[in-house]
């Protein structure tokens, strides 16, 4: 028998990059502005930058921190970005109020619940053991925030908003089902096609931009 879940929603988008430099350059080029620094993860290491995007939404832009080792498998597949790899939205996460329960119906392997923390604010996220993207970063990785305050809500209302986004995969019908097991509000629109990517539509202060 099914469990009941708790409904998952967007919480942040998420821009791999071989360095945060490079990352910055590429949202700065599509969205017209730089995101702003936000921190380390001592145990994955990797650090970000952040763009608030919503009420409750953030863009992050993810690197492996060169001067951090990683006491597992970094997350988003960072330890197999090569060096020269463009930037690019490479997955996304959703929240939950219940990870627990939402690991129990999901149709595929989340990965166990782990404790993370960046300053003050603290976390538990659901990953896969060898750190990779689930469906090509297609299927999102859960979190549950421990912490009162919303990491956007200490970011800048700079005007961009997430309007949309989109999804293309060789098995959409296979997508979707895993986001139904997940209760997901307000699904990506998914397309039937090859390779398996995100596109992001945004309204920002100089008009629509988009993020692939």
């Amino acid at each position: 028998m099914n469990l009941p879940v708790t409904a998952t929603r967007l919480d942040h988008l998420v821009v791999t990059a071989p360095t945060l430099e490079s990352g910055k350059e590429y949202v700065r080029r599509s969205l017209g502005v730089s995101p702003q620094m936000g921190g380390e993860h001592e145990r994955m290491g990797t650090h970000n930058l952040l763009l608030r995007i919503g009420a409750s939404a953030y863009l992050e832009v993810i690197a492996v921190n060169p001067a951090a080792p990683a006491a597992r498998p970094r997350w988003f597949d960072l330890d197999h970005l090569p060096p020269h790899a463009a930037p690019r939205l490479a997955s996304w996460v959703v929240r939950t109020t219940d990870i627990d329960r939402i690991g129990k119906v999901a149709q595929l392997p989340i990965g166990p619940v782990e404790t993370m923390s960046r300053g003050d604010l603290h976390w538990l996220i659901a990953l896969p053991e060898n750190g990779s993207l689930i469906l090509d970063g297609l299927c999102p990785y859960l979190i549950q925030w421990v912490s009162r305050e919303h990491p956007a809500s200490r970011l800048p209302d700079l005007g961009f908003h997430l309007l949309s986004l989109h999804a293309v995969h060789p098995e959409p019908e296979r997508v979707v089902d895993y986001w139904r097991s997940l209760d997901l509000e307000d699904p990506p629109v998914i397309s039937r096609g090859e390779p398996p990517r995100l596109e992001a539509h945004f309204a920002t202060p100089s008009g629509p931009r988009r993020l692939n």
